[in-house]
C-alpha cells in the first residue's frame, strides 16, 4: 500500500520507519524544513516510559489557581483567556472529576509507555542513530515528606505493572547523582530505572535520513491542506508547496500526525479533534563542568523543572501554559528553570549562554493520545500525545501499523479510541 503520514515530527517518523519496515511505500508530508523542528525540537529529552500520566489529575485541580498565582508556579494562563483556552479548561475539568477516569488512563498509558520502550530498543538494534541516547533512568526528587509519601503510591502502581522503581532516601540520590551538590529541599526520590533520555530533534532528523535511504519519501516544506474523501474512503490530500503551488496526492491510506494541526483536517469530515497548544519552555546549553550536571534525568519536584543530560549538554525545561500559539519566551519563565537548576547542580553551566525554547504540547483534555481508525475507513490517527510524544512514539507508531494491517494491537487501546470526545 502506499501510505501518506501527515507529520514529520518524532511521532510521525516513527510511524513511517514501522509502516516501511512491513513493506509498505510511505510518504511523509512535513510543513518544516526538517523533520522534528516543532514539538520535537527541544523538548524535555526524558523517554519517561514509567512516569506518563493523564493531564485531567484530580490531585491537580485545587492546586490549579495557587500555582497559576504563584510567581514561580508550573502552570500559567494567558489573560483574558481565548475561547478555544476555556473550552480545553472546562473540559479538562469535566475528565478529572469523572469517577475512576484517571486511573483507568493513567493504566493504559502506562502500559504503552511499556510497549514503547520495548520498540524504542528494537528500534535502536536496527538502526545506529546518534541522538545522546541512553537509558540511565529517572529520578522524581522530593522535596517535602508529603511528596515522598505521595510517591509510594507510585512505587506500588509501578510494581504491579512490573515497572522497575526504587524509593531512594536523600544519600542514595546525591549517590546517583554526585554533582547534585545544591541547597535545594531534598527527602528523598523515587528512581524509575528503566527510564531513558535522548535528544528528540536529533533523532527525529536522523530517523528521517534511514527512512529516505529506505525508501521513505520526506517531502519538505508543504502544508497539507484538506483531505479529499467521499462518505467512506479518502482518496487523496490536496498541498501546497513552499512555492505555493497546489498539488494532489492519491494514496492508499493516510495516518495524521499533525500534533496541534491535525483537527483542521479531521473535522471537515466529521470528528472533532480537542487537541490544544500546552505551551512549555527549555534551555539548552553545554556543561562548562560535566562532572557537576545530572547523570541522567532529574525531575525537580520543587520547581516542576526537568533537568537532563544530552552527552556534554545540559537540557532544561519547565512549564504548563495556555496560551494559545503564542511564541513568546517572557525572561521571567527561564529565570524560574534556571533557578531550580541552579538549586541542584549549581555551577555545572553557563546558563546566560543557553539556547532558548518554547514549544506547543499537543495535548488532549483527559490525556491519553488519539491513535486509531478515523472517520473514514482508510483514515487513520496517531497524534495528540501531548508532554509524552517522545516517549510514546515507538510503542504509538508499532500499534497504529498493527491497526492499518487488521492486526490486534499490542495493547489495548480503548483510552485512546479516536471518537471518545464525542460519545
Amino acid at each position: 500500500m502506499h501510505i501518506v503520514v501527515v507529520g514529520g515530527g518524532v511521532v510521525g517518523m516513527t510511524t513511517a520507519y514501522e509502516l516501511n519496515r512491513r513493506g509498505h511505500q510511505v510518504t511523509v508530508l512535513e510543513r518544516h524544513a526538517i523533520a522534528g523542528n516543532e514539538t520535537s525540537k527541544a523538548n524535555a529529552a526524558q523517554r519517561s516510559y514509567g512516569v506518563v500520566y493523564p493531564w485531567a489529575d484530580p490531585s491537580i485541580v485545587f492546586k490549579a489557581i495557587p500555582w497559576i498565582l504563584k510567581q514561580d508556579g508550573p502552570l500559567k494562563l494567558r489573560f483574558p483567556p481565548s475561547v478555544e483556552t476555556l473550552k480545553f479548561m472546562f473540559a479538562t475539568l469535566r475528565y478529572a472529576w469523572s469517577p475512576g477516569l484517571f486511573g483507568l488512563n493513567r493504566r493504559a498509558m502506562l502500559r504503552l509507555g511499556i510497549h514503547s520502550r520495548k520498540r524504542f530498543q528494537v528500534l535502536e538494534k536496527e538502526l545506529d542513530l546518534a541522538f545522546d541516547g541512553d537509558h540511565q533512568g529517572l529520578l522524581h526528587l522530593a522535596s517535602t515528606p508529603e511528596a515522598l509519601e505521595g510517591y509510594r503510591t507510585t512505587h506500588e502502581l509501578l510494581n504491579e505493572l512490573g515497572i522497575p522503581s526504587r524509593l531512594l532516601t536523600p544519600e542514595q540520590v546525591r549517590e546517583a547523582e554526585p554533582g547534585m551538590v545544591g541547597n535545594g529541599p531534598l527527602y528523598g526520590a523515587l528512581s524509575y530505572d528503566s527510564d531513558g533520555t535522548g535528544d528528540c530533534h536529533k533523532f527525529s532528523r536522523e530517523l528521517a535520513k534511514a527512512c529516505e535511504e529506505k525508501g521513505v519519501v520526506v517531502r519538505y516544506n508543504v502544508e497539507a491542506e484538506k483531505l479529499i474523501a467521499d462518505e467512506q474512503k479518502v482518496s487523496a490530500i490536496s498541498l501546497r508547496t513552499g512555492e505555493g503551488v497546489m498539488e494532489t496526492l492519491e494514496a492508499d491510506a493516510f495516518v495524521i500526525s499533525a500534533g496541534c494541526w491535525s483537527n483542521h483536517l479531521v473535522q471537515p469530515l466529521g470528528l472533532e479533534l480537542p487537541i490544544y497548544p500546552v505551551k512549555g519552555y527549555s534551555l539548552t546549553v553545554p556543561m562548562k563542568d560535566p562532572e557537576r550536571g545530572p547523570a541522567s534525568t532529574i525531575h525537580d519536584d520543587n520547581y516542576k523543572v526537568v533537568s537532563t543530560r544530552l552527552g556534554n549538554r545540559l537540557r532544561a525545561t519547565g512549564f504548563v501554559e495556555l496560551a494559545d500559539f503564542n511564541r513568546e519566551i517572557p525572561e521571567a519563565r527561564l529565570a524560574t528553570i534556571k533557578k531550580s537548576v541552579e538549586s541542584r547542580f549549581p555551577g555545572c553551566a553557563d546558563l546566560d549562554a543557553a539556547e532558548t525554547w518554547t514549544g506547543f504540547r499537543p495535548m488532549t483534555p483527559d490525556g491519553p493520545a488519539i491513535i486509531g481508525r478515523g472517520p473514514r475507513e482508510n483514515l487513520y490517527l496517531n497524534t495528540g500525545h501531548g508532554t509524552f510524544g517522545w516517549t510514546l512514539s515507538a510503542g504509538s507508531a508499532d500499534v497504529i501499523a498493527q491497526i492499518i494491517e487488521g492486526e490486534e494491537p499490542a495493547i489495548s487501546l480503548d483510552a485512546f479510541r479516536p471518537g471518545r470526545f464525542q460519545e
